[in-house]
Order: structure tokens, then sequence, then C-alpha cells
């Protein structure tokens, strides 16, 4: 079902937050953004949004590589796994449009070393702030499949290709000056500890 990762993401997200809040005695809110999930037409959107999540860790300066983050999916897709699998190889195949998993693989691994080399990696808004991404139809069918809840939204070039946005509007608008900033009393740091 569709729904099934959005309505999980939402679900973990709202309890995280209120447990937190609730364990520091704090209101407002708790993540920077809400959840919301970004249509991506497959081929080479996706892929390239595959790349793009692969160097989260590498943007946030936590590693060097992708390889020595052990929760992204570039170390899934280099060496697949023969239990607990999480990835459908054969249909993530299809789906980037490479002939073989093999050829998928090594191509995945040039193509991580080509961003890293080109210090292209920085913060790329079409994937955190998109209704979709894709050709120009897949957007245009898209925002034409979601009437009334994309309204006024313009599909814009972006790219390689097209984008649909939400207007930019600042998070904070509606709090008040005491849920400005979130003070050390209320911060906590986790220890990531990567073997």
């Amino acid at each position: 079902d569709r729904g099934v990762i959005p309505k999980s993401i939402k679900l973990v997200a709202g309890r995280t937050g209120q447990e937190y809040n609730q364990r520091k005695n704090r209101k407002g809110a708790f993540w920077e953004d809400r959840y919301h999930a970004t249509a991506v037409e497959e081929g080479e959107h996706l892929l390239r949004c595959l790349l793009y999540i692969d160097l989260n860790m590498i943007r946030a300066g936590v590693v060097n590589h992708p390889s020595m983050w052990p929760f992204c999916g570039y170390n899934e897709i280099q060496k697949p796994r023969k239990k607990n699998i999480l990835i459908n190889y054969e249909k993530l195949r299809r789906l980037v449009g490479i002939e073989s998993y093999d050829s998928m693989r090594v191509h995945y691994k040039g193509w991580i070393e080509e961003y890293l080399g080109s210090q292209e990696t920085g913060r790329d808004d079409k994937w955190t702030s998109s209704i979709a991404v894709g050709s120009k139809i897949f957007v245009e069918n898209l925002k034409s499949a979601l009437i009334g809840s994309v309204s006024g939204r313009k599909v814009k070039a972006a790219g390689e290709g097209y984008q649909l946005r939400e207007p930019s509007v600042p998070y904070k608008v509606n709090f008040d000056v005491k849920n400005d900033d979130i003070g050390p009393e209320n911060r906590h740091f986790w220890d990531i500890i990567i073997d």
C-alpha cells in the first residue's frame, strides 16, 4: 500500500517528538520541518535521488565516504545481502534502467566517486522540498492527479528535470518568541559509535 511508509514515518516522528517533549517537560516543535514524501520518477531521476541520499552523512560531516556509514544504501547496493534483505535488487535494477545488477553496482560506485570528486555534494532542495521530481510530463501528470491539494503550485525546471514545489514558508511563523530556539536545557546529543 502506498500509504504505509508515509504513515509509518509520521507515526515514528510524532511519537518521538511527543516522548521527548514529555520527558523534558517542554512544548513546541521537535523537528525542524514536518515529514513529507516526494514522488520521484523512475530511471535517471530515481538514481540521482539514491545518490543524493547516500551522500547525506557526508553533507552532515559525519563520514568522508558513504561506505563508512553502515546505515545507508550504498553498502547494501555494493554487497547485496543473502539474509534480512532490505532491497529488492532486481526491481531496483529495472527501476533505474540498468541491464544487470552487477553493472549497476559498478556504475553506482563510479557515480558516487564522480559526485565526491566534483564537490557537488551540497544540499539540493529539489530532493527535500519538492512534491515531485522527474520529467516535465511525469511532474505535470502528478500535479493533475493531485487536484486541489497542489492547486497553485507551478512546475519548474530543476537541473536535469522538473519539480513541483510547495511555496517556501518559514517554519517558525506559527510560534511565539518563547519557542523560537531550543535552549541548551532541551538539547540531547546522541553518541554514534561506528565500528
